[in-house]
């Protein structure tokens, strides 16, 4: 899988430069509070191919934020719930690398949370549990609809 990120203006970034873009973000202004908020969002398209977008912001509350984002082509899934698991899972992965590689530049303070494109509304709803216990097993605060923008707003536009 590609580990390369891009920009908000769509400059390809290795995930190393991307931790240390978070940083100098972060102590640009040190003063304010931050939150890192990460989520997926995938699209089916014909062949049988679904394309699944993560994306990553670095929300400077109250006062914006930048965000990185990238995507993979995976094959087929049968159901909406396998996509919506993968969707978490592919978030989680990019969660756990990226609080790692935070950790091994000493990374200011942050908040931090996922995001799931699931709701109470549509048939998302039947998942919301499952998905929420599995983010939960790893420790991460998890968002859904129609709090979880990152995934519903941000991830969407890149599938």
């Amino acid at each position: 899988m590609n580990k390369d990120f891009f920009t908000s203006y769509g400059l390809r970034i290795g995930a190393e430069e991307m931790i240390k873009e978070i940083i100098y973000f972060i102590k640009s202004d040190d003063k304010k509070r931050y939150k890192i908020i990460i989520g997926s969002d995938s699209e089916g398209y014909a062949g049988d191919n679904v394309d699944f977008a993560t994306a990553i912001v670095i929300h400077r509350v109250g006062c914006g934020g930048r965000y990185f984002w990238r995507r993979v082509k995976l094959g087929r899934f049968h159901t909406l719930r396998d996509r919506i698991i993968q969707e978490v899972m592919l978030s989680l992965e990019v969660a756990k690398e990226t609080l790692l590689n935070l950790k091994s530049f000493d990374a200011p303070n942050f908040d931090f949370e996922i995001h799931v494109d699931v709701g109470e509304n549509g048939e998302t709803r039947t998942v919301i549990q499952e998905v929420l216990g599995i983010i939960r097993a790893y420790n991460f605060e998890a968002k859904t609809k129609p709090q979880s923008y990152v995934a519903s707003k941000v991830a969407d536009r890149h599938v």
